[in-house]
């Protein structure tokens, strides 16, 4: 039992450890697991971040088509994973996806593990049958929702009551950052990589190339901020990888063209080092269409001091108080989203660094990877009766935040 209590065995489950914020959210919290004495598994399909996890000391465990709707494959590795829980004497199984789930409270059930869950994503419910699929997300003995945004949602469409439901944002990691962690010879490198002339500001739109994301949206605010500013020097970088077939990229830059912007646009693909991208930034957007659940990429520029745009809906609410930590515009407005990239060209400097210094002092206190990882803990200490969160925080000599600069979501 003191083994139990003093290092218990935390797993973590999701599809696959390739990139994005489930991907770098399971990390995050496997190096907060060991920190605090205790035992981090992870069961995926595999992916390229395998070897980085397993460098924060934590083991993966290989679940094939982890993340596959077959239901024979779910119910298969459903037995996989009671024996592994069983073997390795797991005390609490984390869940981060809909399809690893529903495979995790069949295997916690069977061997009385506890479960916790994690709602991430937008996960929409209009289909027949979609909210019954999305609710096993909303069934772990602790549901945690990543912002106020998806709690209102889960007590509101999944009946998920306060006792159960803990509200824990993302986090920015302020130590990578950070605008003084930046060298100016990897803003330069970005610079040239990029093909960015000398003197020309940057518009920086990070993430996935999807249509819910707003390039489009991007580009036709372009169109307009040209017409307005024909002569100034500026370009806009589209920072994150499309899809497999590249479609989407194909479609942006013929509209790209169409609006007369071909020497204006770089779809730089995926980064491999957004906090110099961000520090090269004269501003960021992250102009969705839909209500993001969180944001993590919004906090992250907040923290690097740079003007952020989002549009006024979903997490962004909380991240963003308009015109004092960033701006915020009507959802899709082309018109809104052109006049707010004019305003900060054309505002003065110390406006700008009053703003960015706000923003950074906002994320500081509330979104930061520290403390994300340290009221995660805290969930499982509920449960498990267990010190994780206070051994955590009071640990001295922690290990370097682990430095895989490509993994914004």
């Amino acid at each position: 039992m003191a083994s139990f209590l003093n290092a218990p065995v935390i797993l973590q489950i999701l599809p696959a450890l390739q990139q994005g914020g489930v991907e770098r959210g399971t990390l995050e919290m496997a190096q907060a697991i060991t920190q605090a004495g205790g035992r981090a598994l992870v069961a995926s399909s595999g992916g390229r971040l395998v070897p980085l996890l397993r460098s924060l000391g934590a083991e993966h465990i290989t679940l094939p088509q982890c993340g596959s709707r077959n239901p024979a494959h779910v119910i298969r590795n459903a037995r996989m994973l009671a024996r592994i829980l069983a073997q390795h004497n797991v005390a609490l199984v984390h869940a981060r996806s809909r399809i690893p789930a529903w495979t995790a409270r069949m295997a916690c059930r069977r061997t009385r593990t506890a479960f916790v869950t994690t709602w991430h994503g937008v996960h929409a419910n209009t289909m027949p049958g979609k909210k019954l699929y999305n609710s096993v997300l909303a069934s772990g003995d602790r549901v945690i929702a990543i912002s106020a945004h998806i709690g209102r949602m889960l007590r509101q469409d999944y009946n998920v009551p306060p006792t159960r439901l803990r509200v824990i944002p993302r986090g920015a990691d302020i130590e990578q950052f950070s605008p003084h962690a930046v060298s100016g010879q990897r803003m330069h490198q970005l610079a040239e990589q990029w093909n960015i002339p000398a003197g020309s500001a940057i518009i920086l739109m990070p993430g996935r190339l999807s249509a819910w994301k707003g390039q489009a949206l991007v580009l036709q605010a372009l169109a307009q901020l040209e017409a307005a500013l024909p002569e100034q020097p500026w370009h806009c970088v589209f920072a994150g990888s499309d899809r497999a077939d590249g479609r989407f990229v194909r479609e942006l830059t013929q509209l790209a063209s169409t609006l007369g912007l071909d020497s204006r646009i770089r779809f730089a693909g995926h980064c491999e080092d957004m906090p110099a991208a961000m520090a090269l930034a004269t501003m960021v957007l992250v102009p969705s269409l839909r209500p993001e659940p969180f944001g993590r990429v919004v906090v992250e520029a907040q923290a690097m001091c740079r003007p952020v745009i989002v549009s006024h809906h979903g997490a962004a609410v909380e991240t963003v108080d308009n015109g004092v930590t960033g701006l915020s515009v009507p959802p899709n407005n082309a018109a809104g989203l052109a006049d707010a990239m004019l305003a900060v060209l054309r505002a003065p400097p110390a406006t700008l660094a009053t703003m960015g210094a706000t923003a950074r002092q906002t994320v500081l206190a509330h979104y930061t990877t520290e403390a994300m990882q340290h009221a995660t803990l805290g969930v499982y200490d509920e449960i498990l009766g267990t010190q994780l969160a206070p051994t955590f925080l009071h640990t001295k000599n922690t290990p370097a935040p682990f430095q895989d600069h490509g993994l914004a979501g």
